[in-house]
């Protein structure tokens, strides 16, 4: 399997779903990039998350320097996506943000990763910008993934 840089929202996806698809994907470590890794998802927030992909051999490590500052979130939210990534650019150029993208880099080089945060659309999300950013640095490419219903079809009758 090509060495990518995996990215993956899980709006609207069950935690059987969501650790299915990075097993399929065959993930080694989830890189959490939102700024405040909670969740009103039942196991999805930071500490759970963390735990439930220990059991299943994926590593966890929460990166809160590429996460999209309260104001991006808010211009994204509102549909004003130009404003979403000018606020965006501008966090990437801080401290915090610069030394989170560079453990990112050599993170992605050494394992099997993928960037996670809630957005389902990629296009729409700062951990694709994030993705882009690392692709640069390293040379890998980006591989969105969807999380899909791991469940087996039913067959009807």
């Amino acid at each position: 399997m090509q060495h990518v840089i995996s990215t993956i929202g899980y709006e609207g996806a069950t935690l059987q779903d969501f650790v299915a698809t990075l097993q399929r994907a065959s993930i080694g470590l989830l890189i959490d990039v939102r700024d405040i890794p909670l969740s009103r998802k039942r196991g999805f927030s930071k500490n759970q998350l963390a735990t439930l992909l220990m059991a299943h051999d994926i590593d966890y490590v929460h990166l809160k320097g590429l996460g999209d500052p309260k104001d991006g979130r808010m211009a994204a939210r509102a549909g004003d996506y130009k404003l979403f990534e000018k606020i965006f650019a501008k966090h990437l150029k801080t401290a915090v943000a610069l030394k989170d993208m560079a453990t990112a880099a050599e993170l992605v080089q050494e394992r099997r990763a993928c960037l996670m945060c809630f957005e389902y659309d990629p296009t729409r999300c700062h951990r694709s910008i994030v993705a882009d950013y690392l692709a640069q640095i390293t040379g890998l490419t980006v591989a969105p993934l969807s999380v899909q219903d791991s469940r087996p079809a039913r067959i009807a009758a």
